[in-house]
């Protein structure tokens, strides 16, 4: 049986504290680290976050995209350092993130910064009035203007890890990557996705897979089956 590997992120995108708790009970000892979303926040997300934390022994990634003034973002941040969770992340405007870099400072949580949503594309980006260019090109540049501003690593499609990681602003920086999918998995609302195996291959620090595992029949064994995927760390 594969044991916990915190390479693996799990995402808790259920309805409320209580669903999460009762996933990662399910999950056990084959899952260390959880990812807690916005769409549980209201639903006693962060009282999870920090039951898994301190009573459970889970890393905790809080994905909470913060993006507005840096004062309104060095206060929000500096509250989340309180709970001693791992990742957090924010757009990856350099602004936000040298606030976000100033609210976490003394503590350990780790500063992580949004590039390109893995839902969104071109055409997207167009709606959104964003400047022209490949989605590729331009999050890579968003990345390296994040890392220059101080972030500890960023989030991005599996598609552009590689890229990212070969930046020399990436040195010693972490790269996470959602739009993960087991081979078989359906995309879900992702398009730029890629196998976990492929995404670790790519400079990927951590991958984080959501509702092939919670949807799973099983969950347990789908989280053990990606484990299998992965094979040991060669860290």
């Amino acid at each position: 049986m594969p044991l916990a590997d915190d390479r693996l992120i799990v995402a808790l995108d259920v309805p409320n504290a209580l669903a999460g708790l009762e996933l990662a009970r399910t999950l056990g000892d084959s899952v260390s680290f959880y990812k807690i979303g916005l769409g549980m926040l209201t639903g006693g997300g962060l009282a999870l976050a920090n039951e898994l934390k301190q009573e459970h022994g889970k890393r905790i990634f809080l994905d909470m995209k913060f993006f507005d003034i840096g004062a309104t973002v060095t206060a929000a941040v500096r509250g989340i350092a309180q709970y001693d969770l791992d990742f957090l992340t924010v757009h990856g405007d350099p602004h936000v993130v040298r606030a976000a870099k100033e609210g976490a400072g003394g503590t350990d949580l780790k500063i992580l910064a949004v590039t390109v949503l893995t839902s969104l594309d071109r055409n997207d980006l167009d709606d959104a009035l964003m400047r022209e260019g490949d989605i590729t090109d331009l999050t890579l540049e968003r990345a390296a203007r994040a890392l220059a501003a101080g972030a500890d690593g960023v989030i991005a499609s599996p598609q552009e890890a590689a890229g990212i990681r070969a930046l020399p602003e990436a040195a010693g920086k972490l790269i996470v990557t959602p739009g993960v999918r087991p081979s078989g998995s359906a995309l879900g609302d992702q398009k730029r996705v890629a196998t976990p195996l492929n995404a670790l291959q790519a400079g990927a620090d951590h991958i984080v897979v959501g509702r092939p595992v919670w949807q799973a029949q099983d969950p347990r064994s789908a989280a053990q089956a990606i484990l299998q995927e992965i094979g040991p760390s060669k860290a």
